[in-house]
C-alpha cells in the first residue's frame, strides 16, 4: 500500500484501477478487438509507469498521478474471460467501482470516437459480459473506443481479430492520444466532467 502522512498519522492514497481489454500474445498485439491494451500502453508511455508485475492474470504497473496512485492492468486471460482477472484485481486492491475505469473497443461508434459512460450494460461485448458476470454489478465507468463496423458481409469475430489498415492507423494514433486525455480529465475531476469534455468527439 502507498501512504502518505498527515500530522503524524500514516492515510492512504486514493487509488484508481484502469483496465484495458485485449488478447494476450504477439499475434492480437494490433488487432482492433486490442485497441484497450493499447490504450494502457499509450497511458503508461506518456505517465512513466511500467508494465511489469503480474497479479491476478492481468500485466499490471503502478504509479502516481499527483497525489493519485494509479494502477494499470492488462487482464492476461482471453478477451472472454476479463472478469476472472478484473473482478480479484478489484477486491485486492479495495478499490470502489466508480474509480475504477475498463476501457475497451466499441463496433457501434465509428472509427475516431470515444464515449465514456458511468455504468451500462455489455451491449454484448465479451470482455464486459465477464467482468459485470464476475462482479455482480454494471454500476462502474467504461470507455468506449470506435473501431466501426465491417463493411459487406464480413462476420464481426473477423473484423475484430484482423489488424488496423494503415490508413486507420493514422487516426487511431491521434484517438489514443485523446483517450490519454480523457483517463486523466476522469481521475482528476470524475467521470461526469470526462463525458461532457469528450463524448461524441469524432475526430
Amino acid at each position: 500500500m502507498i501512504f502518505q502522512r498527515i500530522f503524524g498519522k500514516k492515510v492512504e492514497k486514493e487509488t484508481f484501477l484502469i483496465v484495458g481489454l485485449g488478447n494476450p500474445g504477439r499475434e492480437y498485439r494490433l488487432n482492433r478487438h486490442n485497441i484497450g491494451f493499447r490504450a494502457i500502453d499509450c497511458l503508461a508511455q506518456v505517465w512513466g509507469i511500467t508494465l511489469g508485475n503480474v497479479r491476478n492474470k492481468a500485466l499490471i504497473g503502478q504509479g502516481l498521478r499527483g497525489e493519485v496512485r494509479v494502477i494499470l492492468a492488462k487482464p492476461q486471460t482471453f478477451m472472454n474471460l476479463s472478469g476472472q482477472s478484473v473482478a480479484p484485481l478489484l477486491r485486492f486492491y479495495k478499490i470502489p467501482l466508480e474509480k475504477m475505469l475498463v476501457i475497451y473497443d466499441d463496433l457501434d461508434l465509428p472509427l475516431g470516437t470515444l464515449r465514456l459512460r458511468e455504468n451500462g450494460g455489455s451491449a454484448g461485448h465479451k470482455g464486459m459480459t465477464s467482468i459485470i458476470e464476475q462482479l455482480g454489478f454494471n454500476d462502474f465507468p467504461r470507455l468506449r473506443l470506435g473501431i466501426g463496423r465491417p463493411a459487406g458481409r464480413m462476420p464481426v469475430e473477423d473484423y475484430v481479430l484482423q489488424n488496423f489498415t494503415e490508413k486507420e492507423e493514422d487516426l487511431l494514433s491521434t484517438l489514443l492520444d485523446r483517450s490519454v486525455e480523457a483517463v486523466d480529465v476522469f481521475i482528476k475531476n470524475g467521470v461526469n466532467v470526462a463525458m461532457t469534455q469528450f463524448n461524441g468527439s469524432l475526430l
